[in-house]
């Protein structure tokens, strides 16, 4: 039974050994989002996941936990059949959201605008002209490819959807592409934003590598010169960022 009247929307969060952020993540969400139930997905983890789930839900007494073992594609479809409201929001465990998320996004919805994302920006970004620079290429990947860090969905239009179980990555890109052919704008905004506090293996050359492999393996062939476009960026800024830490590192030695 969907709530039509409620300004409350559930919010899904995928978790599998989420320990590293999860705390500040679902503060974030409680903080900025009218919460009617946080529907939790938990890949089986062994961390210390489970153990803040259960904090929460004692403390706020709306948090549903349910289990899949399978892919982020069978995840996500677990999340949406948990969903009773008309709204609701994908959340990425690793992000927390930006001040009055919620009410932001809201004003961005008519009757055509099926999904709002709010930008993603990397934790520890301080440089305003690569900040800049950065939001402008996020942008750009969202356009091509979709992103469910932070993403307001209206429920009526993927409450059919069918994501591929073994789709394991770009299952974004799939719900933003069905949420379109339902006739609705995916809209991404600067304001409100999510912080994303990438794991440390992020910011090595392997890791941009292994980001790349990645797009090669899952990514639309049609797409991909403009994914290794807007990837390119990322790979450089990851170089940048490494050689600053090490600079600084030798200038503290």
């Amino acid at each position: 039974m969907i709530r039509l009247n409620s300004n409350q929307v559930d919010v899904v969060v995928l978790t599998k050994n989420s320990e590293r952020v999860l705390e500040r993540c679902f503060n974030s969400i409680f903080a900025n989002v009218p919460v009617n139930r946080l529907i939790v997905v938990d890949g089986y983890s062994t961390d210390s996941t489970l153990e803040i789930v259960r904090r929460f839900s004692d403390k706020h007494g709306n948090v549903v936990l349910v289990k899949d073992g399978g892919t982020r594609g069978s995840a996500r479809m677990r999340g949406i059949g948990e969903v009773k409201t008309r709204w609701f929001m994908f959340v990425d465990s690793d992000v927390t959201l930006s001040d009055n998320w919620y009410e932001k996004a809201k004003s961005y919805v008519d009757d055509y605008v099926g999904a709002v994302w709010g930008t993603e920006v990397w934790a520890g970004m301080r440089a305003q002209r690569v900040l800049k620079l950065f939001l402008i290429v996020t942008r750009r990947i969202f356009e091509m490819r979709g992103g469910t860090h932070d993403l307001l969905v209206r429920y009526e239009t993927v409450k059919d959807i069918d994501i591929p179980k073994n789709l394991h990555v770009f299952e974004d890109d799939f719900i933003k592409e069905w949420i379109v052919k339902k006739g609705y704008r995916v809209v991404p905004t600067y304001d409100p934003f999510c912080v994303h506090y990438r794991p440390e293996s992020v910011w090595t050359l392997k890791g941009s590598r292994d980001l790349v492999v990645e797009t090669l393996r899952y990514g639309s062939l049609k797409k991909m010169p403009r994914y290794f476009l807007a990837y390119a960026f990322y790979t450089v800024y990851v170089v940048y960022r490494s050689l600053s830490r090490r600079l600084g590192n030798h200038a503290k030695g």
